[in-house]
């Protein structure tokens, strides 16, 4: 019976909001839209960051880092999303089903594990800026960003397998706009309690913990702000911190409410607009929510369109002079 269920060659359906027809309509626009924004304010994060010279710290590293992964975790949902919003057509293989299981918890995993390490970053650069340069130097950066994609890849190896190991049988609806651990649960036939639990103590570690981590650093960092005596250097000061806040309240916000909500039906219909909020909404606000408050950003877009004519600069920087954009005049 369960290997019947089991059957690799049946195609699961993504309900979505079938029952909204003309909601599905209006998303369909909505979101292709949004999927643009994404692609190309993302893409341009990450080539500023690149080419522009005066971009080359750490804090850049991590943003073209969490610009890529954005692009990268946006359209592994978002055309299968349009194609289903489209038409009546709202089939998914399962393997495309697996893949996109597989991808999505990979990349929402390491944004939770980045958002940390770029709140560690504003940490050290605002309460330790003398020795910013020695903590946050090139490797560091490298091994910090590789244990976030690591972090992510590990858990959706061990999470991934556990649940598309259940068997889905029937009529292989799934009652959501994607391939998600919450569900897939759902539609198992079978007992799903060390599945939930396996997910809750996950949830707990990767979602969570992380959220701790960056309300405490931002603690260490408020206190360090109160310390200044100049109420302009504490507007700057706080200045480096607003963006990335502003990012993890969107993104903990919607996630926390689909993963760690309780179990009833108006609950998983609000976690479907969640869903679409962190996969669609955020991906698009992030780099918006940067260049809009980011001289530095907005600086190098202008370079890089020629608008302005700098004289030409070394990309090698002084450790004074990153500790000055680190502490005051970077807006994070």
């Amino acid at each position: 019976m369960i290997t019947l269920c089991n059957d690799s060659h049946s195609n699961f359906i993504l309900l979505g909001f079938s029952d909204k027809p003309y909601l599905e309509k209006v998303l369909f626009w909505v979101i292709l839209i949004f999927y643009c924004l994404t692609i190309s304010g993302n893409m341009v994060i990450i080539l500023v960051s690149w080419k522009d010279p005066k971009l080359q710290i750490p804090m850049y590293f991590f943003l073209s880092n969490l610009s890529f992964l954005d692009l990268c975790f946006t359209s592994s949902c978002v055309p299968q999303m349009l194609v289903n919003f489209w038409g009546p057509e709202k089939t998914i293989s399962y393997l495309g089903c697996a893949i996109q299981l597989y991808v999505f918890l990979w990349l929402g995993t390491t944004e939770c594990v980045l958002l940390v390490v770029m709140a560690l970053d504003r940490y050290v650069a605002v309460c330790h800026p003398l020795q910013y340069t020695t903590i946050m130097h090139t490797k560091v950066c490298v091994q910090l960003a590789t244990v976030a994609w690591g972090t992510g890849l590990v858990q959706s190896l061990i999470q991934s397998p556990a649940t598309l190991q259940l068997p889905f049988c029937l009529h292989r609806m799934i009652d959501d706009i994607v391939c998600e651990i919450p569900a897939l649960i759902q539609l198992s036939s079978a007992d799903t309690t060390h599945i939930e639990i396996q997910m809750f103590i996950s949830s707990i570690i990767l979602l969570m913990a992380p959220l701790i981590l960056i309300l405490s650093s931002y603690g260490a960092i408020a206190k360090a702000v109160l310390r200044i005596k100049s109420t302009a250097g504490q507007k700057k000061a706080l200045g480096t911190c607003t963006s990335h806040l502003l990012v993890v309240s969107l993104f903990y916000g919607t996630v926390t409410g689909v993963y760690l909500q309780p179990k009833n039906p108006y609950a998983h219909e609000r976690g479907k607009f969640l869903t679409l909020f962190y996969t669609v909404v955020t991906p698009t606000l992030n780099p918006l929510i940067y260049t809009l408050r980011n001289k530095e950003v907005k600086g190098a877009l202008m370079r890089l369109g020629g608008k302005t004519r700098d004289s030409p600069h070394s990309s090698e920087y002084s450790c004074t002079t990153v500790q000055r954009l680190a502490m005051l005049d970077i807006t994070v």
